[in-house]
């Protein structure tokens, strides 16, 4: 079993104990209180969570949404397995992981359709595909699920993964690459670690995994506990109808959402205004479908990264994919 896994497994069962005090949902003015835990701190990709707020869509479906930030990065989904918040932001091959070992989460709608964790070497360094990596140091930030992609990407391209060294710089991507202790890293995003190296002047060339043997797969998902989704199903509608009306608002005028999220940055993580403009281009194209309606999940995507992960020895077993996610729409 992966390490961050059993530490989610022993907080969730901690967490149960004490699911029974204290959990009433409050109410403000007639409202449902309903939680939700981003991610990571706000940032261009919460802008429909925000704009919703803002809005007042979320009141106009009678409900008071408490929007939290995770103190570490695998609370969002501990938390929601252990029904402390009502709905997460997490990871579409987390989440598969996670129900491998029994946790149960689900998701009920994608928000990124597609990865923005993308391979990424100095522009200068001239290599212009995954299997001129041989001999070549690449740094990563910590997770066995960017090491199984780094190699499948290089194997992909005809290259020998074995011939490539990775070494683990945790959460410092930016600095390992621009000081050249190494020759490239994976775990960086394109509408973060990108644009911030750019910015840095520190250009760099960026390859999808989905374009490299690595099935394509919701970057972001929301996902709640199968206790909660049973018992509030119809608020987690409403929840997500108020969502949608946010995102079309944001797709409309980015810039007028953008101004809301920064009411909301954390002082702990300033925003940078022209990254999180770049941010929001990047995205909106990954999180808006042109045959779907905003959040649909497909089948097959979570059946291919379901038996990718298996393939790689990332799952023990096989998951039921089905019961994996709910589409609201």
């Amino acid at each position: 079993m992966k390490k961050w896994l059993i530490l989610v497994m022993i907080a969730v069962l901690l967490l149960l104990g004490g699911c029974s005090q204290g959990n009433k949902a409050q109410t403000k003015k007639g409202l449902q209180k309903v939680s939700i835990m981003l991610d990571w701190y706000p940032n261009a990709v919460h802008t429909a969570i925000y704009t919703a707020q803002a809005k007042g869509y979320f009141a106009k479906e009678g409900l008071d949404v408490d929007i939290k930030m995770p103190s570490e990065t695998t609370d969002p989904l501990k938390l929601v397995a252990a029904g402390k918040v009502d709905l997460a932001i997490s990871y579409q091959p987390q989440v598969v992981m996670a129900r491998a070992e029994g946790i149960p989460v689900v998701s009920i709608a994608a928000l990124v359709r597609e990865p923005l964790n993308y391979l990424m070497v100095p522009k200068k360094s001239g290599i212009t595909r995954p299997r001129e990596l041989e001999g070549k140091n690449i740094g990563y930030s910590s997770l066995e699920f960017e090491q199984a992609v780094l190699k499948t990407m290089v194997k992909y391209d005809g290259g020998n993964p074995d011939k490539v060294k990775t070494t683990d710089v945790g959460f410092d991507l930016i600095p390992a690459i621009t000081a050249n202790k190494v020759d490239g890293i994976e775990g960086g995003y394109i509408n973060h670690e990108k644009l911030l190296l750019e910015k840095e002047g520190h250009p760099v060339n960026t390859f999808n995994p989905a374009k490299y043997g690595v099935p394509n797969y919701y970057e972001l998902i929301f996902i709640t506990g199968e206790r909660n989704l049973s018992k509030k199903k119809a608020t987690i509608k409403k929840f997500w109808k108020a969502i949608t009306k946010g995102q079309a608002d944001v797709t409309k005028d980015p810039k007028a959402a953008l101004n809301i999220l920064y009411k909301h940055e954390d002082s702990a993580f300033p925003l940078d205004h022209q990254v999180e403009s770049k941010s929001l281009n990047i995205l909106l194209p990954l999180m808006n479908s042109n045959t779907e309606g905003f959040g649909h999940q497909d089948l097959a995507v979570w059946k291919n990264i379901s038996d990718w992960l298996y393939s790689k020895k990332m799952i023990d077993k096989k998951i039921d994919v089905k019961k994996s996610f709910i589409n609201l729409n």
